[in-house]
């Protein structure tokens, strides 16, 4: 399985520092929020108490003119309490009756006297409340003019507000940018300082994903970080699982190769025997050609005893050939494989005292789509361990049945059944190691098989007792080697 490597996406070093970026981003609006609404509230505020100073020395001074509906002395007073020297600028003075009749005004020409109150104007007041207006950059009071707890006119100031206005817009700009240079070079140290501190887990990170794609491989004491021992740990840490783990590649080769060599010496103690059978008739029959070859009765049987002999020496050096030797094109697996097998298992069943059978379809010749080699060595290895844990006089099957996109080949003997280790390498559901008591070595073989053809391995036991190891042989099984290769 192959990892990709997504060149789009952006690493931790720099998706850390983005985040801190935005995050600082919304700090700083909220702060800056915080501070534009406190700082308008307090405008308002004090815009508040200096107009209620003023509108609370006018509201007193015009109530008698207000009750007699004096405009001149109305507008009289209007002069002469006009704010001098404070922060605030007033701009308009209206006074008014309670329906909204100008009595008089400090700008009469807008606002002529005894004339209604422009609707438009009036809807910019709240009543007792003073009010900003960004767009126009006034401030709008109304304050009620009471006499005996009766109402008896309005007053209505408009302020320059721009001071405040102009204030606000410099508070703004200043968080704008002060913020925005903080968050900058936060976010900066922090692109910095985390690339640096996670470069050691970068290259951590490489390695992992070459050991993943198959190219596991140490970390160089060049790529060591400088005064980070915990990544220096972790370094330390990585290099010694490579170094375990290429131990442990080394000795589940050198445990297969043991295997094969034991498999091997089998083989080569059966074939010895195998051979030396019809090497002794072969040797007699020569002897009795030198003393009685001139009689065509002797020769002639010495001579079909020869070729007997070497036929059947032909026959096993074929098949041990077949089964050992890697075969340089990927042919169907074909009857004659079967009955090879059986041949190199003929030394280990007389030796058991076990009886082996096959059962084949009748009319197949050929298994197509199913790779020999491979198969030949599973059924071998399946078939030794069956015999291997057989009883005396015991039967061992080999069987192979197909169905529309498959071919059961089970051996089943009548052992004892299968171990805990065993039956764990059979079921287990991909490539697992070889096991830590080295027991069940063919087993795993046949399972290493199993994951290289795209077969699978499964086990149950049978009523009449023993084991039953079916392999699930895809047709397409061919292919999938190929694709291995």
């Amino acid at each position: 399985m192959k990892f990709k490597r997504h060149k789009w996406r952006l690493s931790s070093s720099t998706k850390l520092p983005l985040l801190v970026l935005l995050l600082m981003g919304a700090i700083s609006v909220l702060i800056s929020e915080r501070v534009l609404s406190r700082l308008s509230n307090g405008q308002e505020e004090y815009l508040q108490g200096l107009s209620s100073t003023y509108l609370d020395g006018l509201s007193a001074s015009v109530v008698p003119a207000v009750l007699r509906k004096d405009s001149w002395e109305i507008f009289d007073t209007l002069d002469r309490m006009s704010p001098k020297n404070i922060r605030i600028k007033l701009v308009e003075t209206i006074v008014t009756d309670t329906g909204n009749v100008v009595l008089a005004a400090n700008k009469p020409l807008k606002h002529p006297t005894l004339s209604k109150l422009a609707a438009e104007f009036g809807s910019r007041f709240v009543a007792d409340r003073a009010v900003l207006d960004v767009e126009s950059n006034l401030g709008f009071r109304m304050r009620s003019i009471y006499h005996q707890g009766k109402e008896v006119g309005r007053i209505y100031a408009t302020f320059d507000a721009l001071p405040f206005l102009q204030e606000r817009k410099n508070v703004f700009y200043t968080l704008l940018f002060t913020n925005a240079v903080l968050t900058l070079f936060i976010a900066s140290f922090g692109f910095f300082a985390v690339r640096r501190m996670i470069a050691p887990m970068r290259v951590l990170e490489e390695h992992f994903l070459d050991a993943a794609s198959g190219e596991l491989k140490a970390i160089s004491r060049d790529e060591f970080p400088k005064g980070q021992s915990d990544a220096s740990r972790m370094f330390d840490a990585f290099n010694k699982l490579v170094e375990s783990e290429q131990e442990r590649g080394k000795l589940v080769q050198n445990l297969a190769r043991e295997e094969r060599l034991a498999g091997l010496g089998r083989l080569a103690s059966g074939m010895a025997h195998e051979i030396n059978n019809p090497l002794g008739g072969m040797l007699n029959a020569v002897d009795t050609l030198e003393k009685h070859g001139e009689k065509v009765t002797t020769r002639q049987r010495s001579i079909s005893l020869i070729r007997r002999g070497l036929l059947s020496i032909r026959d096993i050096v074929k098949a041990t050939l077949a089964t050992y030797r890697p075969e340089r094109d990927a042919r169907d697996l074909t009857r004659q494989d079967f009955e090879d097998v059986a041949l190199l298992l003929k030394q280990e069943l007389m030796r058991r005292k076990v009886d082996f059978f096959i059962d084949l379809p009748s009319k197949r010749e050929t298994f197509p789509n199913i790779p020999a080699g491979p198969v030949r060595q599973a059924m071998l290895n399946l078939c030794l361990n069956a015999i291997s844990i057989s009883k005396e006089g015991s039967d061992v099957f080999l069987t192979l049945v197909e169905d529309e996109s498959y071919y059961n080949l089970s051996v089943t003997d009548n052992g004892p059944g299968l171990g805990e280790v065993p039956l764990a390498i059979i079921e287990a559901d991909d490539k697992i190691q070889v096991p830590d008591d080295m027991s069940g070595l063919g087993l795993w073989m046949v399972r290493e098989i199993c994951s290289e053809i795209g077969a699978t391995l499964s086990a149950k036991e049978v009523s009449s007792g023993g084991t039953e190891i079916t392999l699930r042989l895809p047709i397409s099984g061919k292919e999938v080697v190929k694709d291995a290769a």
